[in-house]
């Protein structure tokens, strides 16, 4: 059997923008999804704080520092400068998936990694 598993979470990402023009995902920094091992467009699930939202995307990576920016339909679902929880998950066995530490990073409110 297998299991659905977090293997990796950004805490408190700040939007920094959204564009309703585009046909959906949402816009990240390359070093922040590097650093929790998130890849270029991979599914993730978001929590908007302010509002409680929970939606599905896939991530853009961009060279820009700071961006989290939402695009699509998603962009209706946050404000710029609300904060997020972004995470991805794993399908493990249920006998390893006990073993599984997730990556877990904190951003300060420039989208700038804290611990």
């Amino acid at each position: 059997m297998l299991v659905k598993v977090l293997r990796a979470k950004i805490h408190w990402a700040r939007v920094t923008g959204k564009d309703l023009n585009y046909e959906g995902s949402i816009v990240l920094s390359r070093d922040i999804i590097s650093e929790v091992g998130i890849l270029p467009y991979e599914s993730v699930l978001i929590i908007n704080v302010e509002t409680g939202a929970r939606f599905e995307t896939y991530v853009i990576p961009t060279d820009e520092k700071g961006v989290v920016q939402l695009n699509g339909g998603t962009a209706r679902l946050v404000e710029v400068g609300d904060r997020l929880i972004i995470m991805a998950f794993a399908w493990e066995k249920i006998d390893e998936a006990e073993s599984i530490k997730p990556k877990i990073i904190v951003l300060n409110e420039n989208n700038e990694i804290v611990r």
